[in-house]
C-alpha cells in the first residue's frame, strides 16, 4: 500500500508489516534539524523517517540502517519512487556492527524509532519480535551506534515508552549522549502518558529541558491544533 505524505514525498509499505505511526511522525516533527544535515535513521525499516525528514527539511540528506532484507528492499523502492537517490540511502546491515558499516563522526543527527520491549517480556509475537523487541537492537547498543556516529556536539532523537525512561537515560549517559531535550506524548490531558520523545547531545553539559506535554485529543475526541501541526493536517505549530 502506499500513502501520501508532503511536498511530493509517498511512502510505500508492505501491507503485512507497520505502517506510518504517530510515533514516527511525531519524532520526525520533534528532532532538530540545522541547515543541510547529514542525518542517520537507525533502524530504518522501509524508510518512513527518512521520507518524513527528506519532506519536512528539502536539504537534508538521510542515510538508514536496517538489518531485515524484505524493509531494506522497501527503503530502495521508496527512494527509487520518490526520485530521493542523491538526498536518501539504504544500507543493510546490523547496527550492533555499525563500526563496519559507516564512518565515525560522520553524521550531524541520529534518529530512532527503535523497538520498544525488552527481550524476552513476552509482550511481542514471533511476528513483529524484531521490529518491538530488542532481540537484534538492544537500547545499550543503539546509543552506542549512535555516539559512534556524532561528532562533539551531534544530535541523538528517539521516540521510546514512558516506563524504559531510567534504562534510556542510563544508557544514553554511559555513551556520552547528555539528554537535553523530552516531550511526553498523551492521548489526552488526564491520560498517562504513552511515548516519550527524547534529544541529547554527544559530550554535551548537564541541563534537561522538559517541553509542554503534547496531547493528542481534546475531551470531545478532537485532534488538538498542536498534534494536527505535527501530522501536516492544516494546522500551524
Amino acid at each position: 500500500m502506499e500513502e501520501t505524505l508532503w511536498n511530493g514525498i509517498t511512502m510505500y509499505a508492505d501491507a503485512d508489516g507497520f505502517r506510518l505511526g504517530t510515533d514516527s511522525l511525531l519524532l520526525a516533527q520533534f528532532i532538530s534539524v540545522p541547515p543541510k544535515a547529514a542525518l542517520a535513521d537507525l533502524g530504518a525499516g522501509c524508510g518512513t523517517l527518512g521520507l518524513l525528514l527528506c519532506a519536512e527539511h528539502p536539504d537534508c540528506r538521510v542515510t538508514g540502517i536496517e538489518l531485515d532484507e524484505r524493509a531494506h528492499t522497501m527503503a530502495q523502492e521508496n527512494i527509487r519512487r520518490n526520485g530521493l537517490a542523491g538526498r536518501m540511502s539504504a544500507v543493510q546491515g546490523d547496527v550492533r556492527d555499525i563500526r563496519t558499516l559507516l564512518a565515525a563522526n560522520s553524521f550531524d543527527c541520529v534518529i530512532s524509532n527503535p523497538p520498544y520491549f525488552p527481550r524476552n517480556s513476552g509482550k511481542v509475537s514471533l511476528r513483529n519480535a524484531m521490529a518491538r523487541s530488542e532481540e537484534t537492537l538492544p537500547l545499550e547498543a543503539l546509543c552506542a551506534a549512535a555516539a559512534y556516529l556524532l561528532p562533539t556536539g551531534g544530535r541523538f532523537a528517539l521516540v521510546h515508552r514512558p516506563e524504559r525512561l531510567c534504562d534510556i537515560f542510563c544508557a544514553l549517559r554511559e555513551n556520552g549522549l547528555e539528554p537535553k531535550r523530552i516531550c511526553f506524548v498523551r492521548h489526552t490531558q488526564e491520560a498517562p502518558a504513552c511515548l516519550v520523545l527524547i534529544e541529547a547531545r554527544r559530550g554535551g553539559k548537564p541541563g534537561l529541558r522538559y517541553l509542554p506535554d503534547l496531547i493528542e485529543y481534546t475531551p470531545d475526541g478532537a485532534e488538538t491544533e498542536r498534534y494536527r501541526a505535527a501530522c501536516h493536517r492544516g494546522a500551524s505549530l
